[in-house]
């Protein structure tokens, strides 16, 4: 279980949220253990808290004056796909979101990245925390006792490049990922293993924090996407992030998903180009990128040319609809599970499609309409349809 100052820790974060985010409708305080020493023993505990999570979610896309922001926050949050089918997870995903994404939304995104990159949530993910440079001080170590090689874990490394940056096809080959893996040993979650081994790497901190252990980072130079990276320690993975982020086949990437997200399947290439554009000359300020998608024309035609994933779909209809009130927790959960999108849970590190043909199928048309009534029923002021038909010159029969 985690330890008192961790749970005030985060209670205090909760609270700094709630602060900064007046129209979010908390109606549970956070107290996820950040990294359980007996996950079998907390996991039912800790489904329930990721349940009353997703209500807070809903309920504050539900109450927000700025429904733009919270869109992105849920693009992002995709985009930096953590899934709650992984046991340790499930106490961290909604923790990233609000501690990782969301303070980061209009900012730039080499901030957005280091602060993903570097949370417990991702790290535990992709098994980044248990990666060991084999030539790092506790991997020579290993090795001299067992004789075998320490692990290096090249997961991280390759879905950083490949789907949060660069993305496929984009010139990076194996030796580049396997770099990149190297650079990254040391990040780590606090509170690890045993205390023996915590002690020795340097990861005693608070329980569930991000923790930089030295002795398991892989030493020396490397070299990745053709540029040398001399630095030492931390500093090393962090300049590699910093040059992902302003790369200039991660700006095309990202602009290709912002304008596949908010208007085509099938972005116009004018406007792809207008976001990269915008992408390279601010080093990646997302407001400024943000504000080339509002003023494009494109992003204002009549045809309705995007079909909404179920999340949207819920959260649009129930604000239509002056649903004020998140259904209760368990209710959510099912509902969302009904309609193919349970939050936090995409199964993969790709996140969640969002385009027509993963949501469009006959079978999942007809699931929303079982879940439309469910939906009106939480409004508190269901208009009359009788009413509206007189009034429209239509007489319903009684």
């Amino acid at each position: 279980m985690a330890s008192k100052s961790a749970a005030i820790k985060i209670r205090r974060k909760a609270k700094l949220w709630r602060k900064c985010n007046p129209a979010a409708r908390w109606s549970i305080r956070p107290r996820i253990p950040r990294f359980p020493s007996q996950p079998g023993a907390i996991y039912a505990r800790q489904s329930a808290n990721i349940i009353s999570s997703r209500r807070a979610r809903f309920a504050t896309a539900l109450a927000s004056t700025a429904p733009f922001a919270e869109r992105l926050t849920h693009f992002w949050a995709n985009h930096f796909a953590v899934s709650v089918d992984k046991l340790p997870v499930i106490g961290l995903a909604g923790l990233m979101e609000f501690e990782a994404v969301r303070p980061h939304v209009f900012g730039r995104f080499a901030d957005m990245l280091g602060a993903v990159e570097r949370h417990p949530a991702m790290l535990l993910y992709l098994d980044q925390a248990q990666s060991i440079g084999p030539g790092s001080a506790i991997g020579s170590r290993i090795a001299n006792r067992g004789g075998r090689q320490a692990g290096l874990n090249e997961n991280l490394a390759r879905e950083i490049l490949e789907l949060h940056t660069l993305g496929v096809r984009s010139g990076y080959s194996q030796n580049d990922v396997t770099e990149f893996a190297r650079a990254l040993t040391g990040f780590t979650v606090a509170g690890m293993g045993r205390s023996a081994l915590r002690r020795l790497a340097g990861t005693n901190g608070t329980p569930g924090d991000f923790a930089f252990a030295d002795p398991l980072h892989e030493p020396g130079p490397r070299t990745i996407m053709g540029k040398s990276f001399a630095q030492t320690g931390q500093a090393q993975a962090d300049a590699v992030l910093a040059m992902l982020a302003v790369h200039p086949a991660t700006a095309r990437h990202l602009s290709t998903k912002l304008a596949r997200h908010f208007v085509s399947d099938t972005p116009p290439p004018r406007l792809i180009a207008a976001l990269e554009a915008d992408w390279l000359r601010t080093g990646g300020d997302l407001a400024s990128w943000y504000n080339v998608l509002i003023d494009a024309p494109e992003a204002w035609a009549p045809a309705q040319a995007k079909f909404k994933t179920p999340w949207e779909w819920t959260v649009s209809a129930a604000r239509a609809a002056g649903v004020v009130t998140a259904p209760p927790a368990q209710a959510l959960a099912g509902l969302m599970q009904q309609l193919g999108q349970p939050i936090w849970k995409p199964g993969s590190p790709a996140g969640y499609d969002d385009i027509t043909a993963s949501w469009m199928g006959p079978d999942a048309l007809l699931r929303r309409v079982e879940v439309a009534p469910r939906l009106m029923a939480l409004s508190p002021a269901l208009p009359d349809a009788r009413a509206r038909s007189s009034r429209t010159g239509h007489h319903a029969a009684p």
